[in-house]
C-alpha cells in the first residue's frame, strides 16, 4: 500500500456572461476536466478552493460545484478584487487531492480564455491548456 499525500491541482476557466447557468456549466466543465485529466474522484478530494473575478456575484461555484454531485467536499470561494490578471469573468479552482501521485504527475487543467493565465501548459499547437 503506497502512502498519500495532498496535492494541489490547479485550473480555471472563463464564463460568458455572469448568469447561473453559464457559471454552473463553467464550473462543471472545469471539475469534470480537472478529474478526467488526472483521473481522481471526489471522494479523494481533501478541499476545494475557488476564486471569482467581480463581475460574476450571480452565483457561487461552489454551490454549482455541489448541485453537480460534489456534496461531501469542503470548499471555499473567495472573490478576486482587481481580476485575474487582466481575464475577465474567470473562475480559478485549487483542488487539494489525496493521492500517491508525485507532483510533477498532476496535470492543471486551463479552459477558455483561461489559458491565458498559464501560457507554459499550452500545446505546441496552440490549442487550450490541460
Amino acid at each position: 500500500m503506497s502512502e498519500q499525500t495532498c496535492r494541489g491541482i490547479r485550473g480555471a476557466t472563463t464564463v460568458p456572461d455572469d448568469g447561473a447557468a453559464s457559471i454552473g456549466e463553467a464550473v462543471r466543465e472545469l471539475l469534470d476536466a480537472i478529474v478526467e485529466a488526472n483521473r481522481c474522484n471526489a471522494a479523494d478530494v481533501a478541499a476545494v478552493w475557488f476564486t471569482v473575478t467581480d463581475d460574476l456575484p450571480a452565483a457561487s461555484p461552489a454551490a454549482e460545484a455541489r448541485a453537480s454531485g460534489w456534496e461531501d467536499v469542503p470548499m471555499l470561494v473567495v472573490r478576486e478584487h482587481g481580476g485575474a490578471a487582466g481575464v475577465p469573468r474567470c473562475v480559478r479552482v485549487l483542488l487539494l487531492w489525496n493521492t500517491d501521485r508525485m507532483q510533477r504527475q498532476i496535470r492543471h487543467v486551463y479552459l477558455r480564455e483561461a489559458a491565458r493565465l498559464r501560457p507554459d501548459l499550452l500545446p505546441a499547437d496552440g490549442g487550450g491548456a490541460g
